[in-house]
């Protein structure tokens, strides 16, 4: 070894040793230094909690070298499981999970399951600007799902007790918050009005409760059905009313039926649906429109086909806008003002909707009415929503179409005209 070193010596210049030499003192030195502090690294060791030390190890780990002098890169990517990196849900209304929600949400896996994904599809259509005006009304957002369980985002959807709508608002309920229901509109189907109407009911029953479970189960069965429950067994506690039998059993079911729709509805996939097809949020503008204005004009104007004007305004009923409204507000698809404005000011003189009321009396068919009108009655049944086989009853409304140019009266009508006319001729 010694030899070794004296033939490096002897081949290397004076300078060159000189700087060997150097750098040998300073390594010593450091080597030095660092046994002099080593006890007090130790003892600052000492405080570290176990994760700092971990966190400190793996950092040293790191940054080691390998051993051999071989290429040790290694790019490639490590697949964590989707599972392990997604986010679980966040949720701003009570969640909970007991036997009952688990009941149903294996209920909407399997019993179910064909309706609940239409259901999810429909969902993106109305949730972005539900949950806007849920929010706007200091609601929390995740109430959208409220619409889910009653009517599966359907604006058409009708109970059996003559509930309507994406709420499910009773005619009275509804007009108590505003929604106008009559012959030629029923805004209990307006995808917003009715958003509006609920976040309010929604905020009243919470303020009587200050408790989203009881406020649920008095939408569903009505505030004083809860409040006399409540009373009368004297708890505030929705899980412990549901153990009497006061309450009927869809308002016991309706909490935790809320729940695993929330949950399924946040996070499908997780509990098996997924390729779920949703549609595309509705978006939409506003423009006025004189009174008895065809959706069928709108949509000539518009340049679209009727099914997309009458999906924007399911709560118009009759076709038409209603009359006394010179300035009846209607949704057009969004970009479409401009050309709707430029098209409908040449076509509404050629096009204007005419026509007569009638009120069905005791007896009379729709044959029976479309002859005494002299009306053709295929254009009667579509203005109507009627088919062939539909029965009339007494009191009930119909719109009787008139020809552009011509106002007619009943047979019966002129009739009596001509006779009046007779008798005046005879005197």
């Amino acid at each position: 070894m010694a030899q070794k070193m004296q033939f490096i010596l002897s081949i290397l210049s004076f300078k060159e040793v000189l700087l060997i030499r150097k750098m040998s003192l300073i390594g010593i030195t450091f080597l030095l230094i660092s046994a002099s502090l080593s006890p007090v690294a130790a003892q600052d060791h000492a405080y570290l909690t176990r994760e700092e030390v971990w966190i400190e190890e793996l950092v040293v780990m790191t940054l080691r070298l390998p051993i051999s002098d071989e290429s040790n890169d290694d790019f490639s990517l490590i697949d964590f499981p989707v599972d392990q990196l997604k986010k679980e849900p966040d949720f701003d209304i009570p969640i909970v999970m007991n036997g009952k929600v688990e009941q149903f949400i294996q209920y909407f896996q399997t019993n179910i399951r064909e309706k609940f994904v239409i259901w999810l599809s429909r969902s993106e259509k109305y949730i972005p600007f539900m949950r806007n005006l849920l929010k706007e009304h200091g609601l929390p957002e995740d109430l959208v799902y409220l619409s889910l369980i009653e009517s599966g985002f359907n604006p058409y959807a009708y109970s059996r007790a003559k509930a309507v709508g994406l709420w499910q608002f009773i005619s009275q309920t509804g007009k108590r918050y505003g929604l106008r229901v009559d012959w030629w509109v029923d805004e209990r189907r307006d995808p917003e009005k009715s958003t509006i109407a609920a976040a309010k009911y929604l905020k009243d029953l919470y303020d009587m409760f200050e408790c989203w479970y009881l406020a649920a189960a008095g939408y569903n069965a009505g505030e004083y059905k809860i409040i006399r429950g409540m009373k009368r067994y004297q708890t505030e506690d929705f899980w412990k009313l549901t153990q009497y039998r006061y309450l009927k059993r869809e308002t016991k079911n309706y909490v935790p039926q809320m729940i695993a729709a929330t949950i399924i509805a946040k996070d499908p996939e997780k509990y098996g649906f997924t390729d779920i097809e949703y549609q595309e949020p509705l978006q939409y503008e506003k423009v006025n429109v004189p009174e008895l204005t065809a959706l069928s004009l709108v949509a000539k104007a518009c340049e679209i086909p009727l099914d997309e004007i009458k999906d924007l305004n399911p709560e118009i009923r009759r076709g038409v806008t209603p009359p006394n409204e010179p300035e009846y507000e209607i949704k057009i698809p969004f970009g479409k003002k401009d050309l709707f404005q430029e098209n409908f000011e040449r076509l509404q003189p050629l096009e204007k909707f005419q026509f007569k009321t009638h009120l069905v009396k005791k007896g009379e068919t729709l044959k029976k009415i479309a002859r005494t009108y002299r009306v053709d009655l295929e254009p009667l049944l579509e203005m109507n929503h009627l088919n062939r086989k539909s029965q009339l009853s007494k009191g009930t409304t119909l719109l009787i179409p008139l020809s552009k140019d011509e106002k007619i009266e009943p047979l019966v009508a002129q009739k009596k005209s001509r006779k009046s006319r007779n008798t005046k001729s005879v005197k």
